[in-house]
């Protein structure tokens, strides 16, 4: 396997549940040694989400791999200095406790800088450190509705509407695991310790882009549209002959001349512009989904990629997974877990010349690496070790 770019990056996960242990594995997938911290005889609760493979969560292969098990009881006393011994010897801590919760614990960014003085802490919350909300409960659901994600998801006519997936867990992960490069790249440029304060509402609203610009522009909200999109007509989901559901999102004026064409409908030319487009969206969208209609899905695809006209299908677990495309560049790969179970997962994003991303280590079981943790980074001996099991601290 090519050097990974975070070989010799160690991550202590202080993290449960999504947003927080997605940053962790991101990290893992390109060569971090992630150190996962979980409560003795439970572990992270994402173990026991359903559907269960075995006595495990099924999708606990995906959440836990890349990882180190070592089980800590954080209420215990003893506990937080062993977690300050183990940020020591690490290069990040990623967490998801809330702030007044890490006090309790005591180890919060100032009680671990005394361990480590460029301590690097990445602290995902749903509120962030500061503000009047800081000590709030909130899990995506909450985010998606307190960042306005909710509030325009769903039919015009219709209440607001999740997404399907936890949207703000995702892409929080994701912009946390950037903000941990960055907060890496700035404590060895300095010396000086870094903390990412990191909510899951923030990157939604600098995800949504034309949300709040919008609103400042024209003094409105954006309202539900359903599949539409505002500011792009057409761009929608059309049912075609055989039953199934295609995305043509028409987004540039020369993607709509394409589309015309395939069509063979000149007099829609007319609209050849965005304002025009939007103008008589309801024509628009009334002869693109008529035009779907009379056809099955595989020849549609066909005639519209061979004319250069973005469209894709909306697929289904099974049929993402049986796609020539996915499968071929990898996309989703087969791993065996620490149970000996083989299992289907998502790889890691994206391509890239000089390294790879990688599945690395299988999900490991609930304190699988504690003996091996505290022997090796903290140097306890093994009398030490079964004391702790024995105060019930590990």
């Amino acid at each position: 396997m090519p050097s990974q770019p975070l070989a010799g990056v160690t991550v202590l996960d202080l993290s449960t549940i999504l947003a927080g242990p997605l940053t962790a594995t991101l990290l893992g997938e390109f060569g971090a040694d992630v150190i996962k911290v979980e409560q003795p005889g439970t572990g992270d609760p994402a173990r026991r989400y359903p559907p269960l493979d075995g006595d495990t969560s099924a999708s606990w292969a995906l959440l836990g791999r890349t990882k180190r098990s070592v089980t800590l009881d954080l209420h215990r006393p003893g506990a937080a200095e062993i977690v300050g011994r183990l940020a020591r010897e690490v290069d990040i801590v990623v967490t998801n406790f809330r702030p007044d919760t890490l006090r309790r614990f005591g180890i919060d960014f100032d009680d671990l800088r005394a361990y480590r003085p460029d301590l690097v802490m990445v602290h995902v919350s749903a509120f962030g450190r500061t503000g009047p909300y800081a000590d709030r409960p909130g899990f995506a659901r909450v985010a998606e509705g307190f960042a306005g994600l909710t509030y325009r998801t769903g039919a015009p006519d219709g209440p607001p509407t999740f997404a399907g997936y936890p949207v703000a867990d995702g892409v929080t992960g994701i912009y946390a695991a950037f903000a941990a490069l960055l907060a890496l790249r700035q404590r060895d440029l300095t010396g000086e310790a870094q903390l990412a304060d990191i909510p899951l509402y923030e990157p939604l609203l600098r995800m949504m882009e034309d949300f709040i610009v919008d609103y400042s522009a024209t003094g409105r909200s954006v309202q539900r549209e359903g599949n539409r999109n505002p500011h792009i007509s057409p761009n929608d989901l059309y049912r075609t002959r055989d039953g199934c559901w295609v995305a043509v999102p028409a987004s540039t004026d020369r993607m709509w001349e394409r589309l015309v064409e395939v069509m063979d409908a000149p007099d829609l030319a007319v609209h050849s512009s965005m304002d025009a487009r939007i103008e008589h969206r309801a024509e628009v969208e009334a002869r693109v989904a008529a035009f779907v209609a009379e056809h099955d899905i595989e020849p549609l695809l066909a005639r519209l990629h061979a004319a250069g006209i973005a469209a894709g299908p909306v697929n289904s677990a099974d049929q993402v997974c049986a796609d020539p495309h996915i499968r071929d560049r990898g996309s989703i790969v087969e791993v065996t877990g620490a149970d000996g179970r083989r299992r289907l997962v998502q790889a890691p994003a994206g391509r890239f010349s000089g390294f790879t991303g990688s599945p690395g280590r299988p999900a490991p079981t609930l304190g699988e690496h504690t003996a091996e943790i505290l022997h090796d980074l903290l140097g306890l001996s093994r009398d030490e070790i079964d004391d702790l099991r024995d105060r019930g601290v590990v």
